[in-house]
């Protein structure tokens, strides 16, 4: 890689790391295509590892609004889908499951649109903690499903479940992949080198994060996912 291309994408980094602390979402969903054009071999590994401080930042900054028994049914459910999406990342390409969780995140974020208010049930939270197992196991993709559970939360309660669940998921899904041999020596560098950029972009969102609530956050949330779910349908 050039340092021209590695300063654009600490720069990109450090962006979407900015965005995630504030909203909740948004890290995987601008950086997955990113690594897409760039190198897919960073993919999800390297996106992985990156999320890792920063979902722990974010969590712990307003840990005491975190959703622990919704987090507790969405990481049985990650943790099952962590298998089927091993299984998905061998038997599927990737341009298959990105057209596949392009076409229902958008379909989600449409519905979520048209729904009413409602707080996260335990089959729900199941669910989608499946789905994300799947999704971000196979692509580095899960904040979509799990943004939109938690859209009608408050801001503080979304952000700090989302990343719980981020965290734990992630750490499961590395420790599988790792066992599998899907973990190499590029793709540790290339998280360790971009690593402050994670972190500058994680400090920054602390001065805008409490202003990033109501009906404003779940509009954004809502856009990353349709806006997401669209760039994977067009990336060629």
């Amino acid at each position: 890689m050039t340092v021209s291309a590695f300063v654009l994408l600490s720069l990109l980094v450090g962006a979407s790391a900015f965005v995630q602390g504030a909203v909740g979402i948004g890290f995987a969903l601008i950086m997955a295509p990113v690594f897409g054009f760039v190198d897919a071999s960073y993919l999800p590994v390297t996106l992985l590892i990156l999320m890792l401080p920063l979902n722990f930042l974010v969590a712990w900054r307003e840990r005491r609004t975190i959703d622990r028994n919704g987090t507790r049914w969405i990481t049985a459910g990650r943790f099952l889908g962590t298998f089927l999406g091993m299984a998905v990342l061998f038997a599927l390409s990737v341009r298959q499951l990105e057209i596949a969780v392009g076409l229902l995140t958008i379909l989600a974020a449409v519905v979520a649109l048209l729904s009413p208010p409602f707080a996260p049930t335990r089959s729900a939270s199941l669910g989608v903690g499946l789905f994300t197992g799947v999704t971000e196991t196979s692509t580095g993709i899960g904040g979509p499903p799990l943004a939109l559970l938690y859209q009608h939360a408050p801001g503080p309660v979304l952000r700090a479940t989302v990343a719980t669940c981020f965290l734990v998921g992630e750490v499961i899904s590395l420790v599988i992949l790792m066992i599998a041999g899907r973990v190499g020596q590029g793709q540790l560098l290339a998280a360790l080198y971009l690593t402050p950029a994670v972190l500058l972009g994680s400090m920054l969102s602390r001065t805008v994060h409490s202003r990033a609530n109501g009906p404003g956050l779940r509009m954004a949330v809502l856009i990353f996912s349709i806006v997401s779910g669209a760039a994977l349908l067009l990336k060629g």
